[in-house]
């Protein structure tokens, strides 16, 4: 599978394998011209991040076994669609983000400065 790129340029580092996330499945927020739902930002989920989400018509919390997809909980990490977060942020809803696992095509849709005031760890 092809590793991918972060905000930074440097090798993509996984995002989390328990739950299996990414678009592929593959662990990372690898994406390619098939995601249209660019699945790339890699999120910590958070109780209000989650119920904001399930307004907007996108619930994440409910267990879907024919997609392989677990459900998520509060401490969950997610390939999270970057528009999603985008919309979240605007809301004031928008969970916090791991520069190293999230892909560069990110930037096409969130500013740098934006991920990086929702670091968990901090850049210099």
């Amino acid at each position: 599978m092809y590793k991918g790129v972060n905000i930074f340029g440097e090798p993509l580092k996984t995002c989390s394998e328990n739950p299996k996330t990414g678009f592929f499945r593959d662990g990372c927020c690898n994406t390619d011209e098939r995601d249209l739902g660019v699945h790339t930002v890699c999120i910590v989920a958070t109780n209000e991040f989650l119920a904001f989400s399930k307004e907007r018509g996108n619930d994440l919390t409910t267990p879907r076994p024919q997609w392989d997809f677990p459900g998520l909980k509060h401490g969950d990490r997610w390939c999270l669609c970057a528009e999603r977060w985008l919309e979240a942020y605007k809301a004031g809803k928008a969970p916090q983000v791991d520069l190293e696992a999230t892909h560069e095509e990110t930037l096409k849709i969130v500013p740098m400065d934006l991920l990086i005031k929702f670091a968990l760890q901090k850049t210099e």
